[in-house]
């Protein structure tokens, strides 16, 4: 699977994501960087295509955008976006703040019903609990530190989480169609 960067849609996703998460007090860098990762491996799973084409880089700490540094410090040096450093629970919070409003005329509407939903679906998540989520996806695992994640992860099943019900109803099933004990 080989997509082409589009640097114009990164800028304007990482503006509209920052955006987003300016009331998120947990809402720095380490967040940034997995809604993005997410909007962009989400995105394939559901079109086939991801929303920027950007490489994202396995860290200690989860996914990462190869160029999110270079474009938010040229946001902050055009006057576009501001860096602040915020105390949050005695942890240094790296916020992104924009200047100016994203220009979501570069997606489509199913790019932003994904950029939406990822949002939706990570608000409440403090920066730890977004990237233990990161780590639990399949290209993360796969890869080793520095390497890029590639998107065919994106199409890797997710290990499924066993409950008490989810047993119980395995075992339910097992034993209706003859197919013995699950466990």
């Amino acid at each position: 699977m080989q997509f082409s960067y589009q640097e114009p849609k990164f800028v304007e996703l990482l503006l509209y994501v920052a955006e987003r998460l300016r009331c998120d007090r947990a809402g720095g860098a380490t967040k940034v960087n997995k809604v993005l990762f997410f909007a962009d491996f989400a995105h394939v799973r559901r079109h086939g295509r991801p929303i920027t084409g950007a490489e994202y880089q396995k860290l200690p700490h989860g996914p990462a955008p190869r160029r999110l540094k270079p474009v938010r410090d040229r946001l902050v040096a055009e006057g576009a976006a501001e860096l602040h450093h915020e105390d949050f629970l005695g942890y240094t919070v790296n916020r992104l703040v924009p200047l100016r409003p994203a220009d979501m005329s570069v997606f489509t509407d199913d790019e932003v019903a994904t950029i939406n939903s990822v949002l939706d679906d990570l608000a409440g998540l403090n920066a730890r609990q977004v990237s233990d989520l990161s780590h639990e996806e399949a290209g993360w695992l796969l890869v080793d530190d520095g390497e890029t994640i590639p998107y065919e992860a994106a199409l890797v099943g997710a290990r499924q989480v066993a409950t008490a019900t989810s047993r119980a109803l395995e075992r339910s099933v097992a034993e209706r169609y003859g197919l013995g004990h699950a466990s």
